[in-house]
C-alpha cells in the first residue's frame, strides 16, 4: 500500500509550498518512527523522500530563492550543506551495498532450504552482514552535522538529510530483525514439513522486501545526485 506524501498539486507560492515540504516532513518522521512500522512503510519512505526532494529543488530553483543562496551568509550555509550531502551519498552508497549483499544472503538462505540442508551456517552469515552494515552505518553517522540555518531552503535540506539517515538506519534494523535464529532451527525438517515451507515463503518475502528497499535506495540516491547538482548549478550561475 503506499503512502506517497507529495500532494498531486503543487501550491502556487513559494510559501505555501515551503510550508506543505515541512508538513511532509514531519508527517515522515513520525511515520519511520512508530513502533508499527515495517519494511513496506520504509520502502514508501523512500519514495516519499524522493517527492520531497524533488519538491526541495523545485523551490530552490525559484529566480527569488536562486538569488537568495547566493548572497553571503546563505551562500556559506549552501557550500555547508554541500559538504554534508557528500557525506550522505557515501552513506547511501554504503547501504545500497549491504542490500545487495543481504538480498544474495537470502537468496543462499532459500537454495539450502530447497536443498533440505541445514541453514545455521547461512542464517549465521545474514545476522553478522545486518550487524556489519549497522556498525558501519553508525560510523559514516558520526560525520554528519546539523546546524540550525537562516536560509528556509537550506534547512529543508538539512532536516531532509537527518529523516534519509533515521530511515536508512530503521531500514536496516527491520532487516535486522526479520530472522531470528531459535524459529528457523531445522533439526527435524521430516516432522516439520509446515514449518520448513512457511520459512521458505518468509524468505521469499523477505527476499522482496529488500529489492524493494534496494529500488528505493537507488532512487533517492539519484535524487540526491540530482538535488546536488543543481546546487552547484545555482552557485556557479551568480558568483558573487
Amino acid at each position: 500500500m503506499s503512502c506517497h506524501l507529495r500532494s498531486a498539486s503543487l501550491p502556487s507560492s513559494p510559501r505555501s509550498n515551503r510550508a506543505e515540504v515541512e508538513q511532509q516532513l514531519q508527517s515522515l518522521k513520525t511515520t519511520i518512527s512508530s513502533p508499527s512500522t515495517t519494511i513496506d512503510t520504509m520502502c514508501n519512505g523512500f519514495r516519499s523522500l524522493g517527492d520531497i526532494y524533488s519538491s526541495i529543488e523545485e523551490m530552490m530553483c525559484t529566480p527569488s530563492n536562486q538569488v537568495s543562496l547566493c548572497q553571503t551568509l546563505q551562500r556559506k550555509a549552501v557550500e555547508e550543506e554541500l559538504g554534508q550531502s557528500l557525506v550522505l551519498l557515501d552513506l547511501c552508497n554504503t547501504m545500497q551495498e549491504s542490500f545487495i549483499d543481504l538480498k544474495m544472503s537470502v537468496q543462499e538462505l532459500l537454495l539450502v532450504l530447497k536443498r533440505g540442508d541445514d541453514a545455521t551456517a547461512q542464517l549465521k552469515a545474514y545476522i553478522r552482514l545486518t550487524k556489519k552494515a549497522q556498525k558501519h552505518f553508525k560510523k559514516d553517522c558520526k560525520r554528519t552535522t546539523f546546524v540550525e540555518k537562516d536560509c528556509r531552503v537550506v534547512k529543508l535540506l538539512a532536516e531532509a538529510r537527518l529523516i534519509t539517515t533515521s530511515l536508512l538506519e530503521f531500514t536496516l534494523c527491520l532487516l535486522s530483525k526479520q530472522i531470528e535464529m531459535p524459529k528457523w532451527s531445522l533439526v527435524s525438517r521430516a516432522f516439520q514439513k509446515g514449518k520448513v515451507v512457511c520459512e521458505e515463503e518468509q524468505l521469499q518475502a523477505l527476499e522482496c522486501s529488500i529489492r524493494d528497499v534496494e529500488s528505493g535506495a537507488e532512487l533517492l540516491f539519484r535524487r540526491l545526485i540530482r538535488i546536488r547538482v543543481s546546487l552547484l548549478n545555482t552557485l556557479s550561475s551568480q558568483i558573487p
